[in-house]
Parts: structure tokens; C-alpha cells; sequence
């Protein structure tokens, strides 16, 4: 790889520096690979039964649409609600996302902490970096707290999961807190969802994944980074803190650029979907927001926008996806005319 590729790499995966690209390179490709083959043969057990030879091929589109937090499917036209009680399908897909989520750089470092660690001695967590205590965290408690809120939030909704056991509503409210977070297939329609699982799912898709992953949103690491930085302001901190180790001012200025940037998209594209469809706020916001966090899902009104309203949500789409990345490259780039003159600084009031 020249200089020009290394560059495009850096700037795609958002590295912090090129050394050793090209391992990771092959390592990205080779993990990806080895994950989405296991994905493949584990739906094979299902789909081979009842689709036949087909299966094997909706089995292999599956796990990669699954690990790419992609939420295409060619097994029915409602998604993945006909699989809705089957544990085996929920397992497998949420692994899936939440592998691709996590972002390669957990991957090669919890690997890394694994190898190094004597057998003695197996406290992972402590020896691995900040980064990815920070998206293992994150990603965990969301899951856990959207688990949860989703399970009582449509436990009598006898249009989602009211009359399911209780191992079933708690497998289907667990894929739900799963899937928004940029996976965007559905084990239950989203438009017959309580107004309260439909918020939280929204904050969810927001959230999105953890960086350097295949998956979309404002990233775990940013929103830990705000919220930390929000705490800290409060707690009169001169700085922010998480793990014992101080958050660097670049770092806390690119999270709310990438923030700000990711909630105008959304408010442009929202109003501009209510302005040329007749459509509720709560219905177009959910739509918007899981098109520029990449996520996919929709109250059953995407098919029902006319042409002005699927070019906003094309175009959010790319936005969503290319606009944060681009950005974060803009702002992490060297920049010779920048701060050549400090202009005098004076106090606001804030809040």
C-alpha cells in the first residue's frame, strides 16, 4: 500500500496514526470472515430445514447483513418477525450486531489483553485501554437498561409481546434493545410499539455503535465522552475523567462536533419529511433518526412517502453515514493556517 492508500484507510477507519496498517488490514478481513462464516453455519440449522438449498444462501446473506449492522433480509417481507420466539435466530443475529458494533479495535485488544495475561493472572478488563473499556461499558449498559425499559414498557401490549411467555418477551425485548442500535432488523413491528419503547429505542439509534465498527449513530465512545465531559462541568472538574485517565481536549471537541452535526441532520431532515408529507412528528423523527443513524427501522412508513420524501431519506442516509466520518477526518487533519492568531478571550453566560 502507498502513502495515498494508507491515508484513505486511516481516514475510513478513523486511526489515530498509519503504522501497522496493513496487519490490520488482514486481520479485519480475516476476523470478519471467520465471524460472519460461524453466523452463516449456525443459521444454516435453522433455514436449511425449512428453505431447503436456499437456505444455505439466505443463511450466508444473513450473517453478513447481521455483522454489517446492515438489517437487509431476504427471508420474509416482515423481517425477522417470524423468528420473534426463536432463540437460536435472536442469539445468533444480536451476536452478530453486537460483534460488528463493538468496532475492530476492541476486538484486537481484548485479544491482545487475552494473550498477554498469565494464568494467574485474568483481569482483562483492568489491562485493556481506555477506548475500549469505555465501548464494552457503554455497549453492555445500554443493552442491559434498553433490556429492561423495552420488557416493561410492552409487557401488556398485546400487539408485540402481551401474550408471549416470559422467556419469549424477554428474548424479543432484548433483540429490540439490540437491533437499534444500527442493526435495523425488526422481531416486531415497530409501529405497534408503546410511545415509551419507541422513545427509548430512539435514544438508542442515536447512540449507535462504538467507532471503528460497522456500525452507524453518534458512536458509544462520543456520547460517554459528552456525557462525562457534562458531569464533570457540574462536579466543577477542571477536567474529565473516566477510568482514571483524563479525557484530551481534542477528543472532547470532536465528540460534540460529531454530536451537533448528527442532531442537525436529523432536525433538517425531519422537518423537511413533515413539510412535504403528511406524516406525525413522532413517525417522521423516527425515521429520520434511523436513517441517519443507519439503522434502517421504520413505523411502517417508508413505503408510504412520496418521491420528495425518499430522496430526504436517501440523502440522509448518506449523511448519516459519510457526514460524522468526514467530519472527525476534517477535524483531526493538519491544518497549517490554523490558530495562527489567539483572539482575546471573555466570559458568557452559558445556561
Amino acid at each position: 500500500m502507498g502513502i495515498v492508500d494508507r491515508l484513505l484507510i486511516q481516514d475510513a477507519f478513523n486511526l489515530n496514526t498509519m503504522s501497522g496498517l496493513a496487519k490490520f488490514i488482514r486481520n479485519v478481513l480475516f476476523g470478519t470472515l471467520i465471524i460472519e462464516g460461524t453466523g452463516a453455519i449456525l443459521y444454516m440449522l435453522v433455514l436449511v430445514p425449512e428453505f431447503g438449498p436456499k437456505g444455505i444462501w439466505m443463511s450466508v446473506f444473513n450473517s453478513v447483513s447481521a455483522f454489517c449492522n446492515a438489517g437487509i433480509d431476504i427471508i420474509a417481507e416482515n423481517s425477522l418477525c417470524n423468528y420473534a420466539t426463536n432463540p437460536l435466530i435472536n442469539i445468533v443475529t444480536s451476536l452478530l450486531i453486537i460483534l460488528g458494533g463493538l468496532g475492530y479495535i476492541v476486538w484486537w485488544d481484548v485479544l491482545r489483553v487475552v494473550r498477554s495475561r498469565s494464568e494467574k493472572n485474568r483481569k482483562i478488563f483492568r489491562h485493556l485501554t481506555l477506548h475500549s473499556k469505555i465501548a464494552i461499558s457503554v455497549t453492555a449498559g445500554l443493552i442491559v437498561a434498553g433490556t429492561i425499559l423495552i420488557f416493561i414498557f410492552e409487557y401488556s401490549n398485546p400487539l408485540t409481546i402481551g401474550s408471549m411467555s416470559l422467556f419469549d418477551k424477554l428474548q424479543v425485548s432484548f433483540f429490540q434493545s439490540v437491533t437499534t442500535r444500527t442493526a435495523g432488523f425488526a422481531s416486531v413491528p415497530q409501529e405497534n410499539l408503546t410511545n415509551a419503547s419507541a422513545t427509548v429505542s430512539l435514544i438508542l439509534m442515536i447512540i449507535g455503535g462504538s467507532p471503528v465498527g460497522t456500525a452507524g449513530g453518534i458512536k458509544t465512545v462520543t456520547i460517554a465522552v459528552l456525557v462525562c465531559s457534562a458531569f464533570s462541568t457540574i462536579r466543577n472538574k477542571n477536567s474529565a475523567t473516566m477510568f482514571g485517565r483524563r479525557i484530551s481536549e481534542g477528543s472532547l471537541k470532536k465528540a460534540v462536533a460529531v454530536g451537533i452535526t448528527f442532531l442537525m441532520i436529523c432536525i433538517t431532515s425531519s422537518i423537511l419529511l413533515m413539510a412535504t408529507n403528511e406524516v406525525s412528528a413522532f413517525d417522521a423523527i423516527y425515521e429520520t433518526v434511523s436513517a441517519t443513524a443507519t439503522v434502517g427501522l421504520s413505523r411502517n412508513l417508508t413505503a408510504t412517502l412520496n418521491s420528495f420524501g425518499k430522496l430526504i431519506i436517501i440523502v440522509t442516509m448518506y449523511f448519516g453515514r459519510v457526514g460524522p466520518i468526514s467530519l472527525a477526518v476534517a477535524l483531526g487533519s493538519k491544518n497549517e493556517s490554523q490558530n495562527l492568531i489567539s483572539e482575546p478571550t471573555e466570559d458568557i453566560s452559558i445556561g
